[in-house]
């Protein structure tokens, strides 16, 4: 099951740049990296409804009461000024394994990973004598390969950490549907990062660092007309509003319509009020007879918006953490026409002398920079723009772009730092640049190209 950004194998599209042995090591040391969570939690203060300074402290307050009166810092990211930054403890080593063991689906086991707690739903076995309120072992069924409600399981899992569970397994297992809520509160995480399950909703919104580059490189402006073609679930839309002040008018486009529903909440529960959201596939968006009057709804006439965001649906292959490697070339392929048909409509709906940012949150070369020469050549009237701010590395080789072109794109590549280990001590001693330096490298894979539309002649 994949989310917008599905996965895929992205060994190939290394090679053309690298030659096969020195490609080999680089793909084995990015599927390390993916395979552990980015050394910090980053969250973006919802600059609409408070300070960043008052989140601040609020979230200072959260954070000793959840690590029990360790003291965590909070650093602001001096770039991006609406982003704050939150070191993740671990990996941990002395955590005490415990005999009664449950284990928890793949997406589950990521998200515990980022300082999530175990919701019932999430759990595909626990040992057979399991109670509520009993010490228990967590694992990820990294495979998919464990049967629901089994006893045991002897395949291939990876240890999260030691939590308390809310249920026993009868009540797990009982084949009641309904069964939402905590099934278990993770005590001693691997990981050591804040939960967020209801943290601040109004004021913060979890994204991972270049996530909230992004709108940052659009640079909207108040009063401005602004679409997002592949919008949900909302994290970049509602940045965008909250950049403009709430001035002007963003279009969210998403063609699933429980994410369009998931925009609307977001927007709602961050008190902005300029955005639209529209169950609409992005690549029918431009408007080519003149004949019906949609009113403002899509399909939209050609040049009619001065920014657009296209974070194109991708192979997800930058996301982290992620374990299982379930990457096929089938798949890989199936993405770049998508892309190009997006963008396609993007560059008919932008104005002349209008900004399109193209992002993905992936790694390979076939969905970023061969986008960027594609479009290039098919788009005349379009030129690259140098990015502000610049935080991630420039491009890769192997797509024939220049080292001028390559300078202006930014990609960011888990596996450019070594793993960090990080523990209260070294935190204590860490300085404020190198920490801030290692975030800005130890994020999710994730790529960013600026360009902006000539004059009509």
């Amino acid at each position: 099951m994949f989310h917008k950004h599905g996965k895929k194998n992205g060994k190939f599209s290394i090679v053309t740049a690298l030659g096969k042995q020195e490609a080999e090591r680089k793909f084995e040391t990015l599927l390390k990296h993916l395979s552990h969570p980015p050394s910090f939690t980053t969250v973006r203060v919802n600059t609409h409804l408070a300070s960043v300074q008052h989140v601040k402290n609020l979230l200072l307050d959260e954070l000793q009461k959840q690590f029990n009166g360790l003291s965590v810092p909070i650093l602001q990211h001096p770039d991006l000024q609406d982003v704050l930054l939150i070191p993740v403890i671990g990996p941990r080593k002395n955590i005490k394994k415990q005999q009664c063991e449950a284990i928890v689906g793949a997406q589950c086991g990521n998200a515990v990973l980022r300082g999530a707690h175990v919701y019932a739903p999430g759990i595909v076995s626990a040992s057979k004598f399991m109670k509520a309120g009993d010490v228990i072992s967590v694992y990820s069924d990294i495979k998919g390969k464990c049967k629901k409600g089994a006893k045991e399981f002897d395949g291939t899992k990876v240890f999260l950490g030691n939590g308390i569970s809310e249920l026993s397994r009868k009540e797990i297992f009982s084949g009641l549907p309904e069964l939402k809520g905590m099934g278990i509160r993770m005590t001693e995480p691997v990981y050591l990062s804040p939960s967020f399950d209801n943290v601040l909703p109004r004021y913060l919104f979890l994204q991972n660092l270049p996530s909230a580059l992004v709108t940052h490189v659009l640079n909207p402006q108040p009063g401005e007309k602004i679409l997002d073609l592949c919008a949900a679930p909302g994290g970049k839309t509602t940045h965008i509003a909250a950049l403009m002040h709430d001035q002007g008018e963003v279009i969210a486009l998403d063609k699933i319509f429980n994410k369009v529903e998931k925009i609307k909440q977001n927007a709602l529960l961050l008190g902005l009020n300029s955005i639209r959201a529209f169950c609409f596939d992005g690549t029918k968006a431009v408007k080519l007879d003149m004949v019906e009057d949609t009113e403002g709804d899509p399909p939209f006439l050609p040049e009619s918006f001065d920014r657009i965001l296209l974070d194109a649906p991708c192979s997800g292959m930058g996301q982290r953490p992620n374990m299982a490697c379930t990457w096929s070339l089938k798949e890989v392929a199936s993405y770049q026409p998508l892309q190009r048909k997006l963008f396609t409509a993007a560059v008919q709906l932008l104005k002349p002398e209008g900004v399109l940012v193209y992002s993905t949150c992936t790694i390979t070369l076939a969905e970023n920079e061969e986008q960027v020469a594609w479009a290039l050549t098919k788009f005349p009237c379009l030129q690259l723009q140098r990015q502000e701010p610049q935080i991630g590395g420039e491009g890769m080789r192997g797509a024939g772009l220049s080292c001028e072109q390559l300078k202006q794109l930014q990609r960011f590549d888990p596996s450019a730092v070594p793993l960090p280990d990080t523990d209260m001590d070294s935190l204590r001693e860490a300085r404020r640049e190198d920490m801030l330096r290692l975030a800005n490298k130890d994020s999710i894979g994730f790529f960013i190209a600026k360009f902006v539309k000539c004059k009509s002649t």
